[in-house]
């Protein structure tokens, strides 16, 4: 099993049926800016996204410019979650497709 590649534009419908959007960003960049919606998972988030996401829940994966997602959802599916998304042009992307963001501004 692995992991599917969709847009941003995918992610942000997929979100609204119920989906989880990580964010694997830094944290400066992660408090600065997100989609609207994301969790922040790191090393240090994971347990609490463990308790968060079920096996079979759709995660998608978000990161900078949507190299670093295929990893961590590479991870993701090693780990057994199932329905697991790497989203095409991470953060960036997101921001051109003009969806919405959480900010700190």
């Amino acid at each position: 099993m692995s992991f599917k590649e969709i847009t941003p534009q995918q992610a942000w419908e997929m979100m609204q049926q119920g989906a989880i959007l990580v964010d694997i960003r830094d944290n400066m960049r992660f408090a600065y800016s997100h989609p609207k919606g994301a969790f922040h998972l790191t090393n240090q988030s994971f347990l609490q996204f463990e308790e968060l996401a079920d096996f079979d829940s759709p995660i998608i994966v978000s990161c900078y410019h949507g190299v670093s997602s295929r990893n961590v959802a590479t991870f993701l599916v090693e780990q057994g979650y199932e329905n697991v998304f790497s989203m095409i042009g991470g953060f960036d992307g997101w921001c051109r497709a003009e969806l919405p963001i959480d900010t700190a501004y």
